[in-house]
């Protein structure tokens, strides 16, 4: 006996199930932590131009600060480097400086004092921003 079965072949119900996954989750990555920072300003929260982003007493050695959208950096006393707050995995803003390391709530990625990845899933490091420093004070560019 002979069984025909109705409707779609299995390997279009398994394409389009799989299709169904794959796309849910680049939807939940990409999204994921990703609410407009209510203090924005509408223009990519870039400083003020001619405005101090910190005063060098405020970045501790081995450590940071993230304003604005730059992360301030000083990994050695008064080396101070600038790198985006913008995890380049999904876009997120990094949210703290801990330990010596920059962390990504949104998926979990850590990055050095210098923006290169110590944890994934990112794999590019934070791009850098430059920054300057005068009379104890530190200017973006």
């Amino acid at each position: 006996m002979r069984i025909h079965s109705v409707g779609a072949p299995r390997r279009h119900v398994v394409l389009g199930a799989g299709l169904g996954l794959v796309t849910a989750v680049l939807a939940a990555c990409t999204a994921y932590g990703r609410k407009p920072d209510e203090s924005s300003t509408g223009d990519g929260d870039a400083p003020a131009p001619n405005r101090p982003l910190t005063a060098t007493a405020d970045v501790p050695v081995g450590s940071g600060v993230i304003v604005d959208d730059i992360v301030v950096t000083q990994p050695t006393p008064g080396t101070f480097t600038g790198l985006s707050s913008t995890c380049p995995h999904a876009g997120c803003k990094v949210a703290a400086v801990e330990e010596a390391e920059i962390v990504c709530r949104c998926h979990g990625s850590r990055f050095r004092l210098d923006g290169s990845v110590i944890q994934g899933p990112a794999v590019q490091p934070l791009a850098s921003r430059p920054v300057t420093v005068r009379d104890g004070e530190i200017f973006a560019g």
